[in-house]
């Protein structure tokens, strides 16, 4: 390890990002499906906010609450895509510290908003299943605006103190980053001091953000659930159930991969760290790029703008 690496520094002027350990001779192959997936998540995310913009019959609570997904979803992709790019084709591994902190609470900050907003969507799909005739008048535009205002002060308050604490550690270590991106761990793990506040806040925000997100989804469900079952006929009760499939696969795309890193983490140690740094990136490029699908392909009334506005192209 090079001398500048093992220097006292309080605050590093970069950091090192290594990209995916252990497989640098295949960064240029890796590259492709990872720009491939980027390129696909912004045409689609894009594509999601026009349609809903230019289609009146679509300014609802549920399509103004997937303009905020499509939006979380672009900017944590644009936020760690282009850096791992510059890695894999350019060997630019270098990161500002100030950078770093930056692209750190972008990505936390988006990924809890993005759980907000499901919550927010499963209040939606709970009305409209379970007080149907209420629902334009319970979740009328000021309360969507209002519901997505705390969904975004919460997630920006909430993660606020990620980087703080991050710039507060002194670094005397390393200043390489065994990542293409800045996470939150990875960057405390290389300070010198006693990170124990870290470790304590990171545990607050999964138990006061993701915990109480899927614990209120899980119960809304379990409601709409109980709402369908009591319906009278077999197709009532599918189509009405439909009505659910895109944000239930959404919310399975959101958390089973994150649900999974997080175990593969605590007793995955005798798993190669390449897999480990993959599966990372996995669970934050695959839903910008899956949710727009699954809402496309799922959604009666985004299906078929779609297939309008291509036919329209095409003719």
């Amino acid at each position: 390890m090079s001398e500048s690496n093992k220097t006292d520094f309080t605050n590093p002027s970069t950091f090192i990002l290594l990209g995916i350990p252990g497989l640098e001779m295949a960064h240029v192959w890796i590259s492709i499906p990872f720009c491939t997936m980027y390129i696909i998540a912004i045409l689609e995310n894009f594509i999601i906010l026009f349609i809903v913009k230019t289609e009146p019959s679509l300014h609802g609570p549920m399509y103004y609450f997937l303009c905020m997904l499509a939006g979380s979803d672009l900017v944590v992709s644009m936020s760690i895509v282009p850096k791992i790019l510059s890695i894999f084709w350019f060997n630019s591994r270098e990161i500002n510290f100030s950078a770093c902190l930056t692209q750190m609470y972008f990505i936390h900050c988006f990924s809890a908003l993005e759980s907000g907003i499901l919550v927010a969507m499963a209040l939606d799909r709970y009305v409209a299943i379970c007080d149907p005739l209420r629902h334009s008048t319970i979740l009328r535009n000021p309360v969507v605006v209002k519901i997505g205002l705390a969904m975004v002060l919460r997630s920006t308050m909430v993660i606020l103190p990620f980087p703080l604490l991050a710039r507060w550690w002194p670094y005397c270590r390393t200043n390489i980053i065994p990542e293409p991106f800045c996470a939150h761990i990875a960057v405390v793990k290389l300070a010198c001091a006693n990170t124990r506040v870290s470790s304590y806040y990171d545990l607050f925000v999964l138990f006061s953000v993701t915990g109480p997100d899927v614990f209120f989804i899980t119960v809304s469900y379990i409601q709409i659930l109980r709402v369908i079952f009591c319906l009278h006929t077999k197709n009532t009760r599918l189509k009405t159930l439909g009505t659910c499939s895109s944000h239930l696969c959404v919310i399975l795309v959101f958390y089973i991969p994150r649900l999974s890193s997080s175990v593969m983490y605590q007793f995955g140690q005798n798993v190669a760290i390449h897999f480990h740094v993959l599966f990372a990136n996995m669970f934050l490029l695959l839903p910008p790029m899956l949710n727009p699908i699954i809402y496309g392909v799922m959604t009666r009334e985004i299906r078929d703008r779609l297939l309008l506005l291509f036919t329209n192209k095409g003719t």
